[in-house]
């Protein structure tokens, strides 16, 4: 294989994980935005626990992981099962995963455009000195997050569901008058919610309700 190779695409990807799945005692490391960073992250998991092998896997997230229930509920079962996981303490734009410390694999920035050819691509490694060299840059960030369950445990306001809907719209750049259309309220009311909104953030302006949302994971980054 060469040492630094481009993957056109998912299939392309799993064609070229597959045989380097098949140890249940390969070594595992992920460092991803998501849960939905790597097509089939969500089933390579459930796989990984049912075999065992979470014992060998340590995953790095961005905070906006934490901003689906669904997703919390996934990575709380998947931390029972063994798997190491902690939350950074900025977002992050796209992903990288190490299998035995010998092979890196990292996705195209996470943007809006469409990616070339028309699906996303990826950049597979075996050079040692690229390995080695970013594993480091992972062995840092690591110790610099949280554990996830100290994370959870950290004082971080509860936002309901239409909360959250207001959370969104303010931090989406529209005008308060088209998120209020969206959201079915007042403009009034839309203005008072972003209010009280700002009060339980802790924050003095909308930018910085924002960021606030951002690095407690209540909003997907």
């Amino acid at each position: 294989m060469p040492q630094v190779m481009t993957l056109q695409g998912d299939v392309d990807l799993w064609a070229r994980l597959k045989p380097l799945a098949e140890s249940n005692a390969a070594e595992w490391v992920n460092v991803a935005p998501d849960l939905d960073t790597w097509p089939g992250a969500r089933e390579a998991a459930r796989l990984t626990m049912r075999r065992d092998g979470a014992v060998h896997a340590r995953k790095l997230y961005s905070p906006a992981v934490l901003a689906d229930e669904r997703d919390r509920e996934a990575l709380h079962e998947m931390a029972a099962h063994g798997m190491q996981i902690r939350i950074t303490a900025t977002p992050m734009s796209r992903g990288t995963f190490f299998i035995d410390r010998r092979t890196m694999i990292f996705t195209s920035p996470m943007t809006s455009a469409p990616a070339a050819h028309g699906h996303r691509t990826y950049t597979m490694s075996a050079a040692p000195a690229l390995v080695d060299g970013a594993y480091a840059l992972f062995e840092a960030a690591w110790e610099s997050a949280t554990d996830l369950a100290a994370f959870l445990s950290m004082q971080r306001p509860l936002i309901d569901a239409q909360t959250g809907r207001v959370l969104r719209a303010l931090t989406s750049g529209v005008t308060d008058e088209a998120a209020a259309r969206e959201l079915g309220m007042s403009l009034r009311t839309y203005r008072r919610r972003v209010a009280e909104l700002l009060v339980t953030l802790n924050a003095g302006s909308r930018f910085q309700a924002g960021v606030r949302a951002g690095e407690l994971g209540l909003i997907r980054g």
